[in-house]
């Protein structure tokens, strides 16, 4: 298989409050980062994963390893994001040719969208999942005011995981650090390159679990899922 997944883990998750790395944090009888491994590592089209975490979750993340069936190769975390992506990149062995990046923080996401995002990965080279905002955006200046109120419907919200061709996802890391450059995800680093990113339906299921709220509606998004099976 030439598909591989680099999961990012290495946040602190201060947002949520819960005085240690909300990935632990029970959802459905089991942690968020389980659900969220567990997703890829029973796709049968997943040949690598490499799970990138926080220097101090380190001993945690080994333990509950030895208690699982599948293989996963762990990765140190950087400063930012961007670095711990890169991290995870240097990883993969030379036989992946495409590779999905993921939140560990979104459990949600579905066999189905995975396989979707491979699928189009292997003719675009860069795909994003994403949904439409449903609600009005503003842009507002330092000081409170509304300077302009974009079209709803050109705007979308990004989730992950994104997908991209090996060579070019290194390449864009590369140059991005080698340029100071700094982007809030990977697809904005590919742009930066001049290269076309693609967008795919996400879902508004596919959340990100940030706050205690979001561990709320997660235990609940899993009731109707289980209700639907």
């Amino acid at each position: 298989m030439d598909t591989g997944v680099v999961i990012v883990a290495a946040g602190t998750g201060k947002r949520m409050g819960a005085g240690r790395n909300k990935l632990w944090l029970p959802l459905g009888g089991k942690s968020i980062l389980a659900h969220t491994v567990e997703r890829f590592a029973t796709h049968p089209e997943i040949g690598e994963i490499v799970l990138v975490v926080h220097e101090s979750d380190m001993s945690e993340v080994k333990a509950w390893l030895k208690h699982e069936s599948y293989q996963v190769k762990l990765a140190i975390g950087g400063a930012e994001r961007q670095d711990s992506v890169r991290s995870g990149l240097a990883l993969l062995s030379e036989k992946i040719s495409y590779v999905l990046v993921h939140d560990a923080a979104r459990p949600f996401v579905t066999q189905e969208q995975i396989s979707a995002t491979i699928s189009k990965v292997r003719t675009e080279d860069a795909v994003i999942m994403a949904v439409p905002v449903k609600d009005t955006i503003k842009i507002v200046n330092p000081t409170g005011i509304v300077e302009a109120t974009p079209a709803r419907e050109s705007l979308w919200a990004v989730q992950t995981p994104q997908a991209f061709r090996v060579s070019l996802l290194l390449k864009a890391h590369i140059e991005a650090y080698q340029a100071g450059k700094q982007g809030t995800d990977d697809a904005m680093l590919v742009e930066w390159l001049g290269y076309k990113v693609s967008v795919i339906p996400g879902s508004y299921e596919n959340i990100k679990i940030t706050t205690p709220d979001d561990l709320w509606f997660g235990e609940e998004i899993l009731r109707r899922r289980r209700e639907r099976e």
